[in-house]
């Protein structure tokens, strides 16, 4: 344990050296890559969620923050940002069960049905609020609506998902509690796996580091987060894992994350560490078995290869916490840039986001 502990610090100090020497300052560009085109200039608004159909419709969501919130859903229409499915779900006020509290993840499935994770965690004072709605893309309309009415909702923080058509199940990752959450479709009932495993909980060796320096708010706490991106193989497989401040990657089996018989010793049993990666923030799988990652501490976006090779696709110093991921049958990646690390929170104070907040593309490998 000690020898993976001091593996994983020289990981990160040389990681951190690269960083450090390779960006020498705030707004300058010594990574350039012509490969990373500019999709939609979205202002002062902060995308997350970043999903795309089969027809190559663009959806993009934003989480509830400041005064510069307009929607949580949107589809981007000659490069601006449209509520979808409509404003009334994106009303500011009225009934939470039927408008966006707080949008934090977006997937198209296999059969081309959007699915939306509206994701509220709890906070000191107020329950968490979660629910996971199906719009069907061919007629814009929602379909189902799922509220997870038998999760805790004092602790869980729902964070990214992903929906397999085949066993009928959607996987969530819950950082809030270090867990991996299965919704069985067909009931709305859920299940909770894997918790406070060593491969959903975050190392606290792992810091994050950017231009030389942690990040760390006003108190010294450095940012933390258990487990968070996810990806699910197009074949509906394998779901691969794994948190922030980690550097290993993990799958495992979808065959047995459905298996309600096993225990959770059994399931982690079955869990496959596939080797040390990057800090990344989103997962996604092409319909080739690459695994792509974000990796924030050095710009890029990296891909794992079917025989477990690291590359980096492109290497950019636009990419600021680059974050959630989707996939066109134009052949390109498209994804946000949370730059969360440049928020006021961070650093001391001061408001480092270097507007406007922006969605990219770069072409597929």
């Amino acid at each position: 344990m000690v020898t993976v502990k001091i593996y994983s610090k020289i990981i990160l100090a040389i990681t951190a050296f690269s960083t450090l020497t390779s960006v020498a300052g705030h707004g300058q560009q010594p990574h350039h890559s012509d490969k990373l085109i500019p999709v939609a200039d979205l202002g002062k608004r902060r995308a997350i969620g970043v999903s795309v159909s089969s027809d190559n419709r663009l959806f993009v969501s934003f989480p509830h923050q400041g005064r510069d919130y307009l929607y949580g859903l949107t589809e981007i229409v000659d490069g601006q940002p449209l509520p979808f499915p409509d404003e009334a779900w994106n009303a500011h006020t009225g009934d939470s069960a039927t408008r966006f509290a707080n949008v934090q993840d977006l997937y198209v499935d296999i059969e081309d049905n959007l699915w939306v994770l509206d994701s509220k965690p709890a906070r000191k004072g107020s329950m968490g609020a979660f629910k996971l709605l199906k719009i069907n893309l061919a007629s814009n309309q929602v379909e189902r609506v799922y509220t997870f009415d038998d999760l805790d909702k004092n602790t869980a923080g729902l964070n990214d998902m992903r929906i397999d058509t085949d066993k009928e199940l959607a996987y969530l990752s819950d950082p809030g509690r270090a867990a991996i959450v299965v919704l069985d479709l067909a009931s709305g009932t859920t299940r909770t796996v894997l918790k406070g495993r060593p491969f959903t909980t975050a190392d606290p060796d792992v810091i994050l580091t950017y231009d030389g320096k942690e990040m760390r708010d006003g108190n010294g706490n450095p940012f933390r987060s258990n487990v968070n991106g996810v990806a699910l193989t197009k074949d509906n497989r394998y779901f691969y894992f794994k948190p922030i401040n980690k550097l290993n990657l993990y799958r495992i089996e979808t065959r047995h994350l459905a298996d309600a018989s096993l225990t959770d010793a059994e399931l982690a049993s079955h869990v496959e560490d596939m080797g040390k990666t990057t800090v990344t923030h989103g997962l996604i799988a092409d319909d080739k078995g690459n695994i792509y990652l974000t990796s924030s501490m050095d710009y890029s976006i990296k891909y794992l290869s079917p025989d477990g090779k690291l590359h980096t696709l492109v290497q950019d110093s636009r990419l600021l916490w680059p974050d959630s991921f989707g996939i066109g049958s134009d052949g390109y990646l498209y994804f946000s840039c949370a730059q969360l690390q440049r928020d006021p929170q961070w650093n001391d104070g001061e408001d480092k986001v270097e507007y406007p907040y922006q969605i990219y593309k770069v072409k597929l490998p």
